[in-house]
């Protein structure tokens, strides 16, 4: 280990004066037995930074087939090692020089022990959760609707939240937030998705409930609703799907749900297209608006992420295409997307990329990078920049 008479005799070789420095003299060393196996090191932002000195925990998650990710609570980072062609020291006991305030006593030499060295460090870049896999691990086990004549029901295939943490590379906040999207809900336990049918047959017998009673959607009551529904469906199904098709509120000491037009109207319309290649657009319209409540008016802007309407067919069709359905990758979106269509207007491809967008990224960035412009008939149109498979 140096002594500050050979610290000295080293700034004075280098030409550098001693007053010009920080009174304190830190000298490294390494440590027995260092390796450079033995730390990773990761570089943090401000955000996550907070995180850690807070006593929250970080977590990498990802099956074996699968591009590892860091979770926070409520965020996603991309994890990527990132080399350096400088040799990174992990010395524990080594100090900023703003912390080395203290100039009483003259110069003097601190010794510093490297418990560690890298050549590289895991970066890290806030990303989109992976939540496609979410809706197909719930599927695997879709809930029908209570068992009926003993039926026994089956147990396979079911996931608590601890479950699915383990599986799906999301924060707890993101997945939370999803499974509410995708009208999930936890029965005995286990986080179910609802089969679409079933789902459709609940609100069923809400809006002919909300007809039957001339009430406005605008104020449904959830206690009427539970006693007048309860001989067909359990009590909890009824107020879930209240919940996802609707927005509680207390009036007078009761609780009442507003019916949300546009997703009301979505149900119904979804229903109606799941079972049709194509729907005469026409026709469609007539049936769809017949089949929502009074008072509700249906429109096609209604219906973005989840049906696709076709202008330039004879007569004018409509098909079922959800967003939810289309690959997570943007490479694969693309393809499929230009797959099923050769040209797409900005207005029609927007619903089925706005969710490919990273922070601060736009829909136009992204037609930019994997899409090519022409005009056609006055009409900015996007193809592919490759040749795609139809």
């Amino acid at each position: 280990m140096r002594s500050l008479e050979e610290v000295q005799a080293t700034l004075e070789i280098a030409k550098l004066k001693e007053e010009d420095l920080v009174p304190t003299v830190q000298c490294l060393s390494f440590g027995d037995n260092v390796s450079s196996a033995d730390y990773c090191l990761m570089e943090l932002d401000e955000t996550l930074c907070r995180h850690i000195e807070a006593g929250d925990s970080l977590v990498i998650r990802g099956d074996k087939d699968e591009h590892a990710v860091l979770c926070s609570s409520d965020r996603t980072y991309d994890l990527k090692i990132a080399d350096t062609s400088n040799l990174l020291l992990f010395v524990p006991g080594c100090r900023t020089p703003e912390q080395l305030t203290d100039s009483r006593g003259g110069s003097r030499v601190e010794h510093a022990q490297i418990w560690g060295f890298c050549n590289s460090y895991w970066e890290l870049r806030k990303q989109r959760p992976k939540l496609k896999k979410l809706k197909k691990l719930l599927m695997e086990n879709p809930y029908e609707g209570p068992s009926l004549g003993g039926q026994e029901e089956n147990t396979e295939n079911r996931y608590t939240m601890e479950d699915l943490l383990e599986r799906i590379q999301a924060s707890e906040e993101e997945l939370k937030s999803h499974l509410e999207t995708i009208h999930a809900c936890q029965i005995e336990g286990y986080w179910r998705v609802l089969d679409f049918d079933y789902e459709m047959k609940l609100l069923g017998h809400v809006t002919q409930l909300v007809d039957s009673e001339s009430w406005s959607f605008n104020k449904v009551s959830l206690q009427t609703s539970l006693e007048e529904l309860a001989p067909l469906e359990p009590r909890e199904m009824i107020e879930h799907c209240l919940n996802c098709y609707g927005k509680r509120y207390a009036e007078n000491g009761e609780v009442f749900y507003a019916l949300h037009e546009d997703k009301v109207c979505r149900g119904l319309a979804l229903m109606l297209l799941q079972n049709a290649v194509k729907f005469n657009l026409r026709e469609f319209q007539d049936v769809w608006q017949q089949s929502v409540p009074e008072g509700m008016s249906t429109r096609l802007e209604q219906l973005k992420g989840v049906a696709l309407v076709d202008r330039t067919s004879r007569p004018e069709t409509i098909s079922l295409l959800r967003v939810d359905d289309l690959p997570e990758d943007t490479v694969e979106r693309f393809n499929q997307l230009f797959s099923l269509r050769e040209k797409w207007t900005e207005d029609d491809i927007t619903p089925y990329i706005q969710d490919l967008c990273g922070e601060k990224q736009t829909t136009g960035a992204l037609l930019t990078k994997y899409a090519r412009s022409s005009m056609q008939n006055g009409i900015k149109v996007f193809n592919s920049r490759r040749p795609v498979a139809l």
